[in-house]
């Protein structure tokens, strides 16, 4: 069983209460009795996002008697996008990070790594279609996690939303962009969206985004692996603030 996962009804409540970090909620479809009232009433309380779904994920995430919740804590402390913002309130410059579906464990740690190496303000993730925080991440940012704040959304298009409100520019990297990074003033507050390699950013979030630009790439290579290109942005951005 992996370490950060917990399962059972008394275990995951007495673990909620104890106010540990909940990384990822799993609760069985039509959940029901006095613990499972008792379970969502504490969720609503402490803004605890979860996933209703069918038993049969929850018995391939644990061969035991899980009681219809699994849950995975998180080594860290994650946030709403309202209390990651409220953070920055008073910050020279604002940068986020918004990741839209990237899910291995590596990639994100690698641009935790690089998004404290250039003062990013903090990193916004969905609640589903995400890599989890376990200790592979930590691992891959080399105890960058601790070092920046991080908060999980329902929807990206939320954030987005709640960002530009407040004066904050959206930017998406796509490699079928026209413009590119270096003609973009990075010296603003912004938020950077990137997507998967494989799906990219999805539609929406484009759609909903100030501007979309790309990186210079020679014609002997598509693409970057996407940690790589969120820490040319990032470093661009630097290099731009630094002038």
């Amino acid at each position: 069983m992996k370490k950060n996962l917990i399962y059972g009804m008394h275990p995951v409540l007495e673990a909620i209460n104890s106010g540990q970090n909940i990384d990822k909620l799993f609760v069985q479809n039509n959940l029901k009795g006095q613990s499972a009232r008792q379970l969502f009433q504490l969720l609503n309380q402490k803004n605890i996002l979860y996933k209703t779904v069918p038993v049969e994920k929850l018995n391939r995430l644990t061969g035991k008697n899980h009681q219809g919740i699994v849950a995975f804590i998180s080594p860290v402390k994650v946030l709403s996008v309202e209390e990651l913002f409220e953070k920055n309130v008073y910050s020279p410059y604002k940068t986020y990070i918004l990741l839209d579906g990237i899910t291995d464990t590596r990639n994100f740690g690698a641009i935790i790594r690089s998004a404290v190496a250039t003062d990013v303000s903090g990193i916004i993730i969905p609640e589903n279609n995400s890599a989890p925080i376990n200790e592979e991440v930590v691992k891959a940012s080399v105890g960058g996690i601790f070092k920046i704040p991080i908060a999980r959304t329902k929807h990206l298009l939320d954030a987005v939303y709640l960002l530009q409100s407040n004066g904050i520019k959206i930017f998406s990297a796509s490699e079928k962009a026209d413009k590119l990074v270096c003609k973009t003033d990075l010296r603003q507050d912004f938020a950077l969206i990137m997507g998967s390699e494989g799906k990219g950013i999805s539609k929406n979030l484009l759609k909903n985004s100030d501007e979309v630009f790309k990186l210079p790439m020679s014609e002997k290579m598509q693409s970057l692996n996407v940690s790589v290109a969120t820490a040319v942005i990032l470093y661009e951005a630097v290099r731009q603030r630094l002038e």
